[in-house]
C-alpha cells in the first residue's frame, strides 16, 4: 500500500509539472514583416476563396481540377504521410500510460537418466505492469513533438494540394493559349503560302526576280517552323497535364481561346496575414514546434528515470489448482546516466542544432511567401501596363491592314505590302494572346501565393492522435 501511495503522489506531481510546462510560440520568432505591399490592385477587389479556379469561368478547368484532386498520386502520397504521422503520434503517446502484459504457460519435465528430481507437468499464469514516472516531461514532450509532426504532415498535404491545383490551372491556361496561337500561326502560314504562289507565277512570267522567290520561300519555311514549335509545345503541355492528373493518356483539352477568359482583381490583404493563410508557413511552424519538443526530450534524457513495476503470478502442477497460490511483487527502479562518452549531451546538441535549422527554414519560408505575393503583384501590374500599350498597337495594326486593302484595291499598293501588314496584324494578335495568358498566369500565381483560400481556421480537422 505504501508503494501505491508513493506512486499516486508521483503521478500527481507529474500532472502538475505537465500543466506548468511552457509552450512554444514559433510565430513570435517570425522575421519583421512589411506593413503593406509595394504594389497592390485597387478598386473592387475580390477575396481569395478555396474554389478560386472557378472564377475563370471554365467548366473544363473545373472538371480537370476535380479529376486532379481525385487522381493525383502526389496528393495520395501526402495523405498517406499524414496517416503515418498520426499512427506514429499514437505510438509515442502510449509511453504516457502503463504497459500491461499477460502470460500463460505450461511445461513438462521428465528424467532421461541419473538421479534428477523433477516435478513433471506444471502450469503457470502471470500479469505484469510497468510505468515510467515522467518527472522531467520527456514522454510528454515526445508526444507534443509527434503531434506537431502530424500537423506539419497535414499542412504539407494541403501545400501539395494547392500546388497541384495551381499546376493544373497553369498548364490548362498554357495549353489554351498555345492552341489559340497555333490557329493564328496557321492563318499566317496560309497567307505566306498564297503570296509564295503569286510570286512564283510572277517569276515564271518574268515580272519578279528569283531573289523575291527565295526570300518568300524562306518566310514560308520560317512560318512552318514556328507552327511546328507551337504544336510541339501543345503536346508537351498535354503531357504535363496528364502527369498532374495522375493518368496517361488523359482526354485532350478542347478550350481554344484565352481572350474570352477574365479573372477578378484580388484582395491581397496584409502581409502579416500570410502567417495564417499559407499552408507551407504553417508546416514550417509545426516543424519548428516539433524540434522544440525534441530539444526537451533530449534534455530530459540526461536526467534520472524512475520506473514502477508490479507483477501477479501463480502456478501449480495441477491445472485445476493453478490459481490456488498467487504471488505478487512491487518494485521501483531509479536509473541515471553516469558515463556514456558524451552520447546524451551530443544528442541534446544535435536537437538544438536541428531547432536552429528549422527556425531558419521557418523564417525563410515566410520571406519566400512574401516574395511570392510581391512578385505576382509586380507581374500583374507589369502585364496590365503592357496590355494597355498593346491595345493601341493592335488597333493600329488593324487600321493599317484596312488602309492597305483600300490602297491595294485602288492599285496604289502592292500585294507584298498588303500581306506584310497582314502578317503584322497576325503578330500583334499572337502577342495579345501571350499577354492575356501572362495576365491569367499571374492571377494563378497570386492565388497560389495567397494560399488559395486556405487558412488555419478552415484547415481540415486532423486525425485524432
Amino acid at each position: 500500500m505504501q508503494v501505491l501511495a508513493i506512486a499516486g503522489a508521483c503521478v500527481a506531481l507529474l500532472a502538475l509539472m505537465g500543466c506548468a510546462s511552457p509552450s512554444v510560440q514559433p510565430a513570435a520568432w517570425a522575421p519583421a514583416l512589411p506593413t503593406q505591399w509595394q504594389q497592390a490592385a485597387q478598386g473592387d477587389l475580390q477575396p481569395v476563396n478555396q474554389d478560386w479556379w472557378r472564377s475563370l469561368g471554365s467548366a473544363e478547368l473545373d472538371a480537370l481540377v476535380a479529376q486532379a484532386h481525385q487522381g493525383s498520386w502526389d496528393i495520395a502520397a501526402a495523405t498517406a504521410r499524414v496517416d503515418q504521422a498520426a499512427a506514429s503520434a499514437r505510438q509515442t503517446g502510449a509511453s504516457l500510460l502503463p504497459a500491461v502484459t499477460a502470460s500463460v504457460d505450461g511445461n513438462r519435465e521428465g528424467r532421461l537418466g541419473g538421479q534428477a528430481n523433477v516435478s513433471g507437468t506444471r502450469y503457470g499464469a502471470a500479469l505484469s505492469a510497468s510505468y515510467e514516472l515522467d518527472f522531467w516531461g520527456r514522454n510528454r514532450s515526445a508526444l507534443e513533438g509527434a503531434q506537431a509532426s502530424v500537423r506539419a504532415s497535414a499542412y504539407d498535404r494541403d501545400t501539395v494540394r494547392l500546388t497541384v491545383t495551381a499546376g493544373v490551372a497553369s498548364a490548362w491556361l498554357q495549353g489554351v493559349a498555345l492552341r489559340e496561337r497555333t490557329e493564328i500561326a496557321q492563318s499566317n502560314l496560309r497567307s505566306a503560302e498564297r503570296l509564295l504562289q503569286l510570286i512564283d507565277s510572277r517569276v515564271r512570267a518574268g515580272a519578279a526576280s528569283p531573289l523575291d522567290l527565295a526570300q518568300q520561300r524562306g518566310l514560308v519555311a520560317a512560318q512552318q517552323r514556328s507552327l511546328a514549335l507551337l504544336e510541339q509545345q501543345v503536346a508537351l503541355t498535354q503531357t504535363s497535364m496528364e502527369i498532374l492528373l495522375g493518368q496517361t493518356p488523359a482526354a485532350p483539352m478542347v478550350e481554344r481561346s484565352v481572350m474570352a477568359l477574365r479573372a477578378p482583381a484580388l484582395d491581397a490583404g496584409l502581409p502579416s496575414e500570410l502567417l495564417l493563410r499559407r499552408p507551407d508557413v504553417a508546416r514550417a511552424e509545426a516543424q519548428l514546434a516539433a524540434a522544440h519538443a525534441d530539444v526537451a526530450v533530449a534534455r530530459a534524457a540526461m536526467l534520472p528515470r524512475l520506473t514502477l513495476t508490479s507483477s501477479l503470478g501463480t502456478g501449480d502442477d495441477r491445472l485445476g489448482g493453478m490459481f490456488d497460490n498467487p504471488l505478487y511483487t512491487l518494485a521501483a527502479g531509479l536509473v541515471a546516466p553516469v558515463f556514456d562518452a558524451g552520447r546524451l549531451a551530443a544528442g541534446h546538441e544535435l536537437a538544438q542544432a536541428r531547432q536552429a535549422e528549422l527556425l531558419a527554414v521557418y523564417r525563410q519560408t515566410i520571406v519566400q511567401a512574401l516574395g511570392d505575393v510581391q512578385a505576382a503583384l509586380h507581374t500583374l501590374a507589369g502585364v496590365d501596363a503592357q496590355i494597355l500599350a498593346h491595345t493601341q498597337e493592335l488597333e493600329q495594326a488593324r487600321r493599317a491592314l484596312a488602309l492597305a486593302e483600300v490602297r491595294y484595291r485602288a492599285g496604289a499598293e502592292s500585294l507584298l505590302a498588303l500581306l506584310e501588314t497582314q502578317r503584322t496584324l497576325y503578330a500583334a494578335q499572337d502577342q495579345a494572346v501571350q499577354l492575356q495568358n501572362d495576365r491569367l498566369q499571374g492571377h494563378v500565381a497570386l492565388y497560389k501565393a495567397l494560399g488559395g483560400g486556405w487558412s488555419l481556421q478552415t484547415a481540415m480537422e486532423l486525425p485524432a492522435s
